[in-house]
């Protein structure tokens, strides 16, 4: 069994709540990992201590655990709502594989949120086990989240975690959003060199982590409270890797409720997420608060 003991790096007060830092032993990873999280003040001793659901926010290339929590400006809205944050680091550190730090869009803190197959990052390169079974079990143990009422979302390569990996644990999340999300990885060159690197030649196998050719399979809508997906049209990356019409389409095909805003002027940064960021979080409050 994995531990459980969660080392507190920092905290800090905001809004009412409190913002903390974490680190823990990770058997799924078989490295040390780290994560944020942001506990409104409902989930914070001395205060009403029922569990408060959360959304996992899952970062883009070359962010961490830190990213988010700094930059989107989500902590006001979700201490108005009672919902907790919890934002993981973006790969496992400390791997020691040759050739993890040679480029940006590979290796340290650009995971792709699967598991590896291929040696030798199939070691501890294993983040979808991480997110989908430890995290969520280590959350309900050791902090006062609700394990049943939980909430995905992600950007860029987090945006494709969080489409995947939702689509992959059918009812492990019960909303899901995503920003400027990679939404056909197979078809584009981050994509590309991350499969065949992190799992081989087999495109069967690609597919699999592919949030349009998931959603395509699809036999009914299932998210049928809706997805949310924000793209800018200034975001320089939108024609070669991000494909969110493919997404689209599939979605469609599927009956799957899906509102896709396109906003001009809006890049690939945080200057886009943190316009943005409430609508998503009331996005998810909507289906996780409901009674």
């Amino acid at each position: 069994m994995a531990d459980t003991t969660l080392q507190l790096l920092s905290e800090h007060g905001c809004f009412g709540g409190v913002q903390r830092f974490y680190e823990h032993d990770s058997g799924a990873i078989g490295l040390p990992m780290r994560f944020s999280v942001f506990l409104p003040a409902q989930a914070v001793p001395g205060d009403a201590r029922d569990k408060v659901p959360a959304i996992v926010y899952l970062a883009g290339l070359t962010c961490n655990e830190e990213t988010f929590m700094i930059k989107a400006g989500a902590q006001r809205r979700a201490a108005e709502l009672g919902i907790a944050l919890i934002a993981p680091d973006t790969s496992p550190r400390g791997a020691g594989v040759p050739g993890e730090t040679d480029s940006w869009d590979f290796g340290l803190a650009a995971s792709f949120y699967l598991d590896a197959t291929v040696s030798p990052w199939s070691q501890h390169y294993r983040m979808e086990s991480y997110l989908t079974q430890e995290l969520p079990a280590l959350l309900a143990q050791t902090l006062p989240i609700d394990r049943e009422r939980l909430g995905l979302s992600g950007h860029s390569m987090g945006g494709h975690g969080a489409l995947t990996l939702a689509l992959r644990h059918p009812g492990l999340f019960k909303s899901l959003s995503a920003f400027a999300p990679i939404c056909a990885p197979t078809q584009c060159p981050w994509g590309q060199k991350a499969f065949a690197g992190y799992l081989g030649t087999d495109s069967a196998l690609w597919c699999e982590h592919d949030a349009s050719e998931l959603m395509g399979r699809a036999a009914a809508a299932p998210f049928p409270d809706g997805i949310l997906i924000d793209q800018g049209l200034a975001d320089k990356f939108l024609e070669a890797q991000l494909h969110p019409h493919l997404f689209e389409h599939a979605c469609a095909a599927v009956k799957q409720p899906l509102t896709l805003r396109r906003h001009a002027g809006y890049d690939h940064g945080y200057y886009f997420i943190s316009t943005f960021i409430n609508d998503h979080l009331d996005h998810h409050a909507r289906i996780l608060l409901r009674g």
